[in-house]
Order: C-alpha cells, then structure tokens, then sequence
C-alpha cells in the first residue's frame, strides 16, 4: 500500500458531469490499494451537501472552497504574471498549506495529478515526491478553439490563455513521471505540441457504470404521450454544450419537425445559463436539474450529441449507449469512442446530416431499439473503468516507496 495525494480540481462526487464522473472513478480505484490524501475545492454550493458522504468514501479529504465570481477576479492576476489564467484561477493559499502539511507528516510515495492546474500544489514536492499527472484532455486547445467563436476583446484572451496554457502543461508533463490522456487522439495531439514528452505519454480511456445506466423495464416515462423526444443531456453551464443545444434547436429543430410534426428537443441537464433558457419553448424543453437524466435516457426517441467544440470521451455519449441508445453526434466524438453506426452511434458533421441520421430512428422504434442493444453490447465489451483505470496501476507499481527512497 502506497501514500498517494491525489489533487482534484472540483470535488469528485457525486459522478454527474463528466470531469467528476472520471475523477471519482479514479479515486475509487486508488484506494482499492492505496492510501489516499485528497486535496479538491468545491466552487458549487450544491456540492457542500456531499462532503460528509465524499469523507466516508476518503477519510483523508481536505476541501477548499471557491467562489467562482472571486476567483474569475483573481485570475485576472495571471495577465500581470504573464501566466495561465487557469492557474490563478485554481490557486489557494489554505490548498498550498495542507499539502505542506500532508508532505511534511506523512511519508508520500506519489502525487496524482486531476486535471494540470492543479500540478501547481505537486510541483513543489518534486523530485522527492514523484508526479502523474491526468490531464484528461488538451485544455489549452480547447481555449485555443474557443476564440474564433468569440468576439474580440474574448477572443484575444481565449487565444492568450491556450498559449500560456500550453507551455504550462508542457513544462508539467517533462516534470512528470507519466501523463495520461483519454484518447489516443488527444495523447497525439500533445505530442504534437510537445513533441519533447515522448515516451512520457500514454492514454487512459474512460469508462462507464453500465450496472447504474442500464435500462430498467419499470423505469418510467418522463415524456408525454405520444410526443418523439429528442434528448440531450450535459451540464448547461458548459459553454460546448450550450454552444451545441443552441446549434441544434436554431439550425435543425425546424426541419426535424418538418419531417416529424411530434419531436420536440428536451435540454436535459443542471445550470442552464440565460442562453439556454431563451431555447425554452412550445417544441424545446429546458428541464435544469432532474433527480435522475436516465429515465430521459430510456425513453427518448433518440439521444443527440451535436458538440461542434468538444476534447475526448464524452460521458454523456457512453451513458446514453449504456442505457441502449443509438447517438447522433459530430465526428470527432464518435472517432474518440470508436463505435460504429452499426453499433449504434452514428455520424453527423451538419445539420443536413443529422435530420438524415436520426431519420431511420425515429422512423422505426424497432430499428433504434436494435441499434441500442448494440450501443450497450458495445460500452460493456469495451468501457470498463476498471480494465482502463488499471493502467495507471503499472506507473505506481514501479515507483520506490518513500522508505526505500529514504536509503
């Protein structure tokens, strides 16, 4: 059994959105053999209600909290560092302590990384403390993409924060002893930013709780009688996913409807920003938070994932095909996952193409049931958090403990 102190950037419970998703699944799978010390903020109010259970899972927690107005205010101190934004924007005096602290009474063998801005709390620990690092996608590319959909002064600073970015997470994975990334494709794509981290790279897959998505025969319908629901679910507050409900009520809702008079689209998920909220209406269902997305899952029509800025595995893709959905997303998140249309997730670059897939789904309630039970088969053969987190098992195996590093 190893020491580890594991640092998250948001508190990894509950598994609801899809950074928590994975950065609770990792910590479950640490302390299957581990000790962990977990150092996390919590920057939702709503979260608070679930430190108590979070420290029956960890009994080594440490928790800051972040007050997103005051911290977007602090990061602006990153223009006068000439750094990162993000890095100001997670940096916290009470963090920094305690994982003195920890370092100082405890014998550390390795510091896990969730996520690069929080490698600012390990960085000070090395070498002494080895470092893995899950950067889990390329975040400076995303802020990299950001900017051409922005107007300027946004897009200037969106353009500004991928290139500090990226030469921070640069300088983090030629310190770590590995770096993960959840697809091939986002592993390569690093590499070919920083080409120097050869060798020091690998990927690390997500999964998905296929006996929690599962469909379930007394589950019940959400949904009025009679009506084809189109279903996407994301957290509202995501600007990728209100960038793609807004794409698809404004771009394809109208021709969809034109084809099948009785679909009407429902927004499914937490936080929806006035943005999305202005979507609501006679054919667009904007719920906020519900109990439980996977009775929206189960009954939908067809389930849609049209995310035109998105990195990696999309959890919301691989819960929905658990749940025995066929998906219509974009092409990059069906090459990050890998199925095929004949295993139930199917390709869409326009809108003219998405009317075209879903067209077949909502035409045959049977053939879309088939497609699903294919999308399951699939998620269950391939996404097992168990089977992909084990990767990270051999990086801490071959890691000296910090009393044989002592002699």
């Amino acid at each position: 059994m190893a020491n580890l102190l594991y640092l998250v950037h948001r508190l990894p419970y509950p598994p609801n959105k899809g950074d928590k998703v994975r950065s609770y699944h990792l910590l479950r799978h640490l302390l299957q053999q581990h000790r962990v010390f977990l150092g996390t903020f919590v920057d939702d109010p709503e979260d608070e209600q679930h430190i108590a259970t979070l420290s029956r899972i960890c009994p080594d927690l440490h928790v800051e909290r972040l007050a997103p107005r005051t911290a977007k205010l602090m990061s602006a101190t990153g223009l006068l560092r000439g750094e990162a934004l993000t890095l100001a924007y997670y940096r916290s005096a009470g963090m920094q302590r305690w994982v003195a602290q920890v370092a100082r009474e405890h014998a550390l063998d390795a510091s896990v990384v969730f996520s690069g801005a929080m490698a600012q709390y390990a960085q000070g620990l090395l070498p002494r403390v080895p470092m893995l690092v899950d950067f889990v996608d390329v975040d400076s590319e995303k802020w990299t993409q950001y900017a051409p959909a922005h107007r300027w002064p946004m897009s200037a600073v969106y353009r500004r924060e991928g290139e500090r970015l990226l030469a921070y997470e640069r300088e983090v994975a030629a310190q770590a002893r590995r770096s993960f990334f959840v697809t091939p494709n986002e592993t390569a794509l690093f590499l070919a930013r920083a080409p120097e981290c050869e060798g020091r790279v690998q990927s690390l897959s997500n999964g998905v709780d296929a006996d929690f998505f599962a469909p379930d025969p007394a589950c019940a319908n959400p949904f009025a009688a009679g009506e084809q629901a189109v279903v996407f679910t994301g957290a509202m507050d995501y600007w990728p996913n209100v960038d793609g409900v807004s794409w698809f009520a404004q771009d394809m809702l109208a021709g969809l409807r034109q084809r099948w008079p009785k679909a009407r689209f429902y927004i499914v998920g937490r936080s929806p920003t006035p943005q999305v909220q202005a979507l609501a209406g006679e054919h667009v269902v904007v719920t906020g938070t519900v109990p439980d997305v996977r009775p929206y899952l189960q009954h939908a029509a067809a389930v849609v994932a049209p995310l035109r800025v998105a990195r990696g595995i999309q959890n919301k893709i691989l819960e929905a095909m658990a749940m025995g959905q066929a998906v219509v997303t974009v092409p990059s998140c069906a090459e990050a996952i890998g199925a095929s249309a004949q295993q139930g997730l199917l390709q869409a670059s326009d809108p003219g193409e998405f009317l075209d897939a879903l067209q077949p789904l909502l035409a045959s309630p049977a053939h879309a049931a088939e497609l699903g039970r294919e999308a399951r088969g699939f998620v269950l053969r391939r996404f097992s958090w168990q089977a992909h987190l084990s990767g990270i098992d051999a990086c801490l195996d071959t890691l000296p403990t910090a009393e044989e590093g002592a002699h």
